[in-house]
């Protein structure tokens, strides 16, 4: 052997190494950007409507919101109408307007909140600010 060739063959060898060495560190890379994609799913976590609300506001602010059930199937929910309204007849002439069906839910938090099939986000703004119940400044259309 010749012994100009020997430190040429061992800076081969360092370079090979080195490459290898870095191969290994991109293959622990895409490993970890794979593993980190699936820990920023944002469409898994729940999702709270109410979560703006406040208690003391709820008595200023009517709060008209959607809610996403299975596939496109969506609830409309308001909170925040006064007690002085009946809120069965309010949703009995809801569900005779918007032709869809609709309850009064009793919520531990919130107190009664009515709940209406579908998307009647517009449909029940308008029908609460032109009957007179509550003026339009108060009224809150929350949803996407």
């Amino acid at each position: 052997m010749n012994p100009s060739n020997s430190p040429s063959i061992s800076k081969e060898l360092q370079e090979t190494e080195q490459s290898t060495d870095e191969s290994a560190d991109k293959v622990d890379i895409g490993k970890e950007s794979k593993s980190n994609r699936m820990s920023r799913i944002e469409n898994l976590k729940s999702y709270d409507p109410f979560a703006d609300a406040s208690k003391g506001d709820a008595g200023d602010y009517v709060h008209i919101r959607i809610q996403q059930r299975n596939g496109r199937k969506t609830l409309t929910t308001v909170q925040g109408i006064s007690d002085s309204y009946d809120k069965k007849k309010l949703v009995k002439a809801f569900k005779k307007n918007f032709a869809c069906n609709g309850t009064v839910i009793e919520h531990p938090e919130y107190g009664e909140v009515i709940q209406v099939q579908g998307d009647q986000r517009k449909n029940i703004s308008q029908f609460i600010t032109t009957c007179g119940l509550i003026p339009e400044e108060h009224v809150k259309v929350h949803g996407f």
